[in-house]
């Protein structure tokens, strides 16, 4: 009932009134911090290999812009709507990620589709169209996946096809956020104990096998465990991370005064960005950014368990997802970064540079924001139902 009030009275102007203001607050610094350390971390590298300073910076406002177009239409957007396009975008989401496959390999991976203007990274899109496409289907079967194993086996198949194409890349990092963003909707739902653990033991096993089944990842894993052992090679990142890190201190060196973006640390615009801003602002503006992406998780779940109160299930589990997604893509590149867990290629949401990976968080972020209006809507309804028939 409360979904099909969604439908009829929330409209543009209701999503805009009703917006969760410290979730925007949180996201618009991020965006605010990521623009500056874009701009700060790449010109060394854009002015070497383009002539032109300004060349990520540049690129990086036209991919803001777009994520403004983005922003505009998950907020005139019902979420009931994404709830039915749930499957037919997870149904293109597969004919990426195969497309990918064609494609020619970068830095031993396939991972882009070039589209002349904007490498698409098939990954992201699967990433917004898993959470959609079972979220979908925890609201209509969540109450046979209490009761029978049959249902929690059926979408885990069609999920595992998405880990599959993910490995043919490979891309490792999303395989890992994907499982375990899956995994957590499918404890949340209320599957029973014995079948989750059965199914998280085996794919665990399945992931550490994946681990150490080449040469070069139990390298990585070595060098991770002792980067100083070859700082010159496989250590190579993450001792110029770490050393990043240590000359930050406390206050930092200064925005744009950073050493190790100057050719020494690989990626320094993408996937080591934060090492950067933590050589630049130190301590301080770590756990500065650090707080903020707190908030931002803190505030999508607030989202989320206003949707449960208001019933809305499809509400819920997306922004259950969408939180699980953003917390561990924001963990795994800071872990990272500070020498607490191997390399993954993940880049640290809406501060590292790439257009794919920034348009899709704003787009999740965005079906946050409506969905936080959407129960404002709703639960202003529920009072004011609620007063009139306590008057009466």
């Amino acid at each position: 009932m409360n979904m099909e009030f969604v439908k009829r009275k929330t409209s543009f102007f209701d999503s805009l009134h009703g917006i969760d203001q410290q979730l925007l607050f949180a996201v618009l610094a991020i965006l605010s911090i990521g623009l500056v350390m874009i701009y700060s971390a790449s010109i060394s590298h854009a002015d070497f290999k383009y002539n032109d300073n300004l060349f990520y910076l540049k690129r990086h406002l036209i991919f803001l812009l777009l994520g403004i177009a983005v922003a505009f239409i998950f907020l005139i957007t019902p979420s009931w709507v994404w709830c039915k396009l749930g499957t037919p975008i997870f149904i293109v989401s597969i004919l990426l990620l195969i497309a990918v496959l064609f494609a020619p390999k970068i830095n031993g991976s396939r991972r882009w589709i070039s589209l002349g203007f904007i490498n698409l990274q098939a990954a992201e899109v699967a990433k917004f169209a898993v959470i959609i496409f079972l979220a979908g289907y925890l609201q209509r079967h969540q109450q046979k996946l209490k009761e029978s194993w049959k249902s929690v086996f059926s979408p885990l198949f069609v999920i595992a096809l998405v880990v599959l194409l993910l490995f043919k890349q490979p891309d490792y990092g999303s395989m890992v956020i994907i499982s375990t963003t899956v995994f957590c909707m499918l404890f949340i739902v209320g599957v029973p104990l014995w079948q989750f653990g059965m199914i998280s033991i085996f794919s665990i096993s399945g992931l550490a096998y994946i681990a150490v089944m080449e040469p070069y990842r139990i390298e990585r894993l070595n060098s991770f465990l002792n980067p100083w052992s070859d700082p010159r090679d496989t250590g190579y990142q993450v001792t110029n991370s770490l050393m990043a890190f240590g000359e930050g201190e406390w206050f930092g060196v200064g925005l744009g005064n950073s050493v190790q973006k100057l050719h020494y640390l690989p990626e320094a615009h993408t996937d080591f960005i934060f090492s950067i801003y933590a050589e630049e602002f130190g301590l301080i503006g770590v756990t500065v950014m650090i707080l903020l992406y707190v908030i931002l998780i803190h505030r999508i779940l607030h989202v989320a368990r206003r949707a449960m109160r208001s019933r809305a299930w499809f509400c819920t589990y997306s922004c259950i997802g969408i939180a699980i997604i953003l917390a561990l893509q924001s963990f795994i590149n800071i872990a990272v970064t500070s020498g607490l867990l191997p390399t993954k290629g993940i880049t640290l949401p809406f501060i590292s540079y790439g257009g794919s990976s920034l348009l899709v968080c704003i787009a999740m972020i965005s079906l946050v924001l409506r969905i936080s209006s959407e129960v404002d809507v709703v639960g202003k309804t529920i009072k004011r139902v609620s007063r009139v028939k306590a008057e009466n």
